[in-house]
């Protein structure tokens, strides 16, 4: 059974057995009819995942893992806001007519800024950093940037990385202020597992643990019964992540440097609503 069946199961569970509803606040998401998006929630859930004992992908349903390596590289190798920049259309929702989604996500690992060795942006600096100063305690990127927040689309839900070296292996904390347990638990896990692996390959690192830290886990009252429905399955045992060895460049990554082999899982046949 893949871990990442195990952890995500048991959160769910626990949200819907003994979460918080907000059916008495008055929302800020809305449903395409215009109802308001109402959730229930736990907070301060904190999951770990040991990347060298299995890649963590959920197998209870087909995820799109290389549709999310994708949106990683959009955001922390093309450093981009565009989504004509992306593969996907999940960002279509939040882009303006030209396709920004304001001053979000890549555009804050854009920016660059003064140190002591030179410029560098906040990508560039961790890649330094890991290779230069590895016991550095203070490698880490922040999304959320007070000062822009009212030019972006929508404000970084998975918002800051804090990478630590111990030895030879490379270790990280995600931390995201608000988790769509349905639509992009999975999602998010399985791209910043993706990209722990990356720095690492590109330090000379081995990747280690990826601790995900939620501070509001919820799901929505319309993606109750399909978590319901998914969490009841089966789990199949997780599949192997192969990333091409020969990739030493952090901006020589491409979606296809990686496969999962013997990627077993269930369908997903239901369309998934997405509240805006």
């Amino acid at each position: 059974m893949s871990y990442a069946d195990q952890v995500f199961i048991q959160n769910c569970k626990d949200i819907l057995a003994h979460g918080v509803w907000d059916t008495q606040e008055e929302v800020r998401p809305r449903w395409e009819d215009g109802s308001p998006a109402h959730t229930v929630k736990k907070f301060g859930i904190v999951n770990r995942y040991d990347l060298r004992a299995e890649f963590p992908i959920q197998t209870i349903r087909k995820m799109a893992f290389k549709s999310s390596v994708d949106e990683l590289l959009w955001i922390w190798q093309k450093k981009s806001n565009n989504i004509h920049d992306l593969g996907s259309h999940i960002w279509d929702a939040w882009a303006d007519e030209s396709g920004s989604i304001g001053k979000a996500y890549g555009y804050q690992l854009s920016v660059k800024h003064i140190y002591p060795e030179g410029e560098f942006d906040q990508v560039d600096r961790v890649i330094y950093d890991l290779k230069h100063n590895p016991a550095s305690r203070r490698i880490m990127t922040n999304l959320y940037n007070h000062h822009d927040l009212h030019e972006m689309a929508l404000y970084p839900c998975a918002y800051s990385m804090t990478f630590n070296v111990s030895g030879k292996t490379l270790n990280a904390i995600l931390n995201q202020r608000s988790q769509d347990m349905l639509t992009a638990n999975g999602w998010n896990v399985m791209q910043y597992a993706a990209l722990v692996h990356m720095m690492a390959q590109v330090s000379g690192l081995e990747a280690g643990e990826l601790v995900h830290v939620i501070a509001d886990a919820h799901i929505y009252d319309r993606h109750v019964p399909i978590v319901e429905e998914i969490i009841a399955r089966e789990p199949y045992e997780a599949p192997r992540l192969w990333m091409d060895p020969a990739v030493h460049d952090f901006y020589a990554f491409t979606k296809d440097s990686f496969r999962l082999e013997g990627y077993e899982a269930h369908p997903l046949d239901v369309k998934i609503p997405v509240a805006v």
